[in-house]
């Protein structure tokens, strides 16, 4: 059987950071590159590139050792989230603290390396054009950064909001899967009851065939990505309506159109046996004359898939019912609707066809190809 696929959990904090700041390396080290690309004088050779390399080290690393105290400062202010006049103000301070950062840093090391009277000819120099520089870069690696714990808030909040379906669908498939229709247990047990006194050979085979599903339905409860095989979810099936049989009697007809070689075709557990469930509920044990259900079950050769069919002949219905109906068939069949939808890789698919006074037709579509490789 498919073992259960875990699923995708963020990763630790410290190793969603190194990711991050391997992106912000790259980053600084394309900017280096093109630095010194751009400041090469390239008819003069190899010398002036190593001079346009040394430039870039020497005005970006300052830049780049900064720009590690932007990702803090980003966090600070989206968890604080001010308003935005205050915001702005808080960028306009923070990009002053930059610049007067850079401006200390670069006169620091000049003044170790060349001396002080470089370092106030330096800072002279150049505290117009990196000052606007400083405000520049600040913005970019900001907005970087930004950018970056947004689109990872988000990504997370969406893998939260699939796991939280995920859950979802799985609560309602274990309400489905845990227990059957109350109704049916009572009337079983009635009709085993009455069968004692009159067939105890007939009341016996009862007993064993509600002990089979008993057993299937201990054994079904496992997990979403659990599969059997189609042959033992149809004796399921098989043992539920010989016992809803004892209800009905003639009024209950079934018709089976089997393909063997499906039989070995895995499924998930009670696939059907909620459809069949619902095809006597809603279309047969209403009327007075009763009616058919049909199951079909076939193996597609060419796209490797399994075609499974349940349908009546009762009254039918508009569908999708109205969301202010209560009960009906909606709330099992869109269970098992998201099932499909989350399971399979989107691969499977459950359709309804359905109509007043044109019966009820459930097909679904289970892909097989891994059965197969």
């Amino acid at each position: 059987m498919t073992q259960p696929t875990e699923p995708l959990l963020p990763a630790p904090p410290h190793r969603r950071d190194r990711s991050l700041w391997l992106g912000y390396a790259g980053l600084c080290l394309l900017a280096w590159v093109l630095y010194g690309v751009a400041g090469t004088d390239w008819q003069r050779g190899g010398l002036r590139a190593f001079d346009a390399l040394y430039e870039a080290t020497w005005n970006l690393t300052p830049a780049m050792l900064l720009g590690t105290l932007v990702l803090p400062w980003v966090r600070r202010l989206q968890r604080l989230a001010p308003p935005w006049p205050l915001r702005a103000a808080l960028h306009v301070a923070a990009a002053c603290v930059f610049a007067l950062l850079w401006h200390a840093l670069d006169f620091a090391l000049s003044w170790w390396f060349f001396g002080p009277d470089h370092a106030w000819a330096t800072l002279a120099q150049q505290l117009l054009w990196r000052s606007a520089w400083a405000v520049f870069v600040y913005l970019a690696i900001y907005l970087g950064f930004s950018g970056a714990l947004h689109a990872r808030r988000a990504r997370d909040a969406a893998v939260s909001a699939a796991h939280a379906e995920s859950a979802l669908v799985r609560a309602e498939l274990a309400v489905i899967s845990g227990k059957l229709n109350p109704h049916f247990l009572f009337n079983t047990l009635n009709s085993i009851h009455f069968l004692m006194r009159r067939d105890t050979p007939a009341a016996e085979q009862a007993l064993l065939g509600f002990a089979r599903m008993m057993r299937y339905l201990l054994d079904s409860r496992r997990g979403a990505a659990d599969r059997v095989p189609l042959r033992e979810e149809l004796d399921f099936v098989r043992d539920y309506l010989a016992l809803e049989s004892l209800r009905l009697g003639s009024r209950l007809q079934v018709q089976w159109s089997v393909d063997d070689g499906a039989l070995d075709d895995e499924i998930p557990p009670l696939t059907l046996q909620p459809l069949v469930e619902n095809a006597i509920a809603h279309g047969i044990a209403p009327r007075v004359a009763g009616g058919t259900v049909r199951i079909e079950a076939r193996r597609s050769a060419g796209d490797g898939t399994l075609s499974l069919q349940v349908a009546d002949d009762g009254a039918g219905c508009d569908w999708p019912p109205p969301a202010s109906r209560p009960g009906g068939r909606g709330v099992g069949l869109h269970s098992l609707m998201r099932r499909f939808e989350m399971d399979y890789e989107g691969r499977a698919r459950l359709d309804v066809s359905t109509a007043p006074g044109a019966g009820f037709r459930v097909h679904i579509v289970i892909p097989q190809l891994e059965l197969h490789t």
